[in-house]
């Protein structure tokens, strides 16, 4: 996507838009299935296995608790404009329910053969994001060393180390070459005007809890690192036991999807 289509893009986009639009993307008659609040991931169960970060901050009791199974996902799903960040983590993991399904995301994207299942975002761009100014939004595990190839700055909510407060984003990120950001955004609503702040840069949206739809590419993602749950059973009893990041074997398919890898 161009500079100037960004810009256009966000002129005339209200901030809501992009949550209205992944709404209206689940179907009107999918229903739930399961659902699960981990410690760290929650999970919902449709036409597959959402995943999103239970994002612990604020209310920490999801609205109508033992009255989710059986709903509309969509009507879940519309949670994820609340500002009650529990629910909006289940709203998240509802949509990811459907467009993550791995037959959903095989039916827009054409998934490459080349790139490891569970390869590692950050080293698979590691080339394109050698001698840039990269800023990454949340602090990933292992990015440290990617400060040997390029002018690497870390904002986080929750500092450690050499990172800079999240507030620096807005004097930050303008100037950057390349922005990775966590798809946790989503949840906390931050999202939009991430994005709205890196239009001259080229933005990665990184994480289990990320959507994998061409819609992102309209509203000024370049590339979507997400994944697709393989062993749905194996996922859940992981997380239900409050597994972390440990995804491992076949349970998980991570992927890295562009404009250029949908389907026409």
């Amino acid at each position: 996507m161009s500079d100037e289509t960004k810009r256009e893009a966000w002129s005339n986009a209200h901030r809501w838009q992009i949550y209205d639009q992944l709404v209206d993307l689940v179907p009107p008659d999918l229903v739930v299935e399961d659902c699960l609040a981990g410690f760290f991931w929650t999970l919902v169960r449709s036409r597959g296995v959402g995943v999103a970060m239970t994002l612990r901050e604020g209310h920490l009791s999801a609205s109508g608790a033992g009255s989710l199974v059986g709903m509309r996902v969509r009507q879940l799903a519309e949670r994820i404009k609340s500002w009650n960040f529990l629910d909006a983590s289940f709203g998240l993991a509802a949509i990811n329910s459907f467009l993550n399904a791995p037959e959903e995301v095989q039916r827009r994207f054409h998934l490459p053969e080349t790139t490891p299942k569970q390869a590692n975002v950050f080293d698979v761009m590691a080339d394109q994001l050698r001698g840039k100014k990269v800023a990454v939004v949340g602090h990933f595990r292992r990015i440290e060393h990617l400060a040997d190839i390029c002018e690497l700055t870390i904002i986080e909510r929750r500092c450690s180390g050499g990172d800079i407060p999240d507030p620096a984003a807005e004097y930050i990120l303008p100037s950057q070459d390349w922005i990775v950001i966590t798809a946790t955004t989503l949840i906390n609503k931050t999202l939009p005007r991430l994005l709205e702040l890196g239009k001259n840069a080229r933005v990665t949206l990184v994480g289990p809890s990320a959507p994998l739809t061409p819609l992102l590419f309209q509203h000024g993602v370049d590339v979507i690192a997400g994944l697709i749950v393989r062993s749905p059973e194996k996922v859940w009893r992981r997380i239900a036991e409050g597994g972390n990041h440990d995804f491992g074997g076949n349970e998980i398919e991570r992927v890295i999807l562009t404009p250029e890898s949908v389907k026409q």
